[in-house]
């Protein structure tokens, strides 16, 4: 017991990191990669860098899509678009 009571602190500093730092993040990419994988031609978006656009076109073989802004239309890596920007900016849209 006393060769277990040395390393039980170390055990749960591991089990705390566990549920509150590395089972989030875990979700977190397993979600934006669901959104990512869902979405469609007509869908409003918001890039990581701000920039708002409506998806025209989705290219499966280099994961990237192209998307209408003001500016005329613009090629971009799915992964660019943010997840949380867009869902905000659907939201409010709907209201």
């Amino acid at each position: 017991m006393g060769d277990l009571g040395q390393f039980l602190p170390m055990i749960l500093i591991f089990v705390v990191a566990y549920f509150f730092m590395i089972r989030p993040q875990l979700k977190r990419q397993k979600d934006e990669k669901k959104f990512t994988a869902e979405l469609k031609r007509g869908d409003r978006v918001v890039t990581k860098s701000g920039l708002h656009g409506k998806i025209m076109e989705l290219n499966d073989k280099d994961f990237s899509c192209i998307l209408e802004t003001m500016a005329g239309k613009l090629k971009f890596d799915r992964s660019a678009i943010s997840m949380e920007m867009s869902k905000k900016l659907n939201a409010t849209e709907k209201k």
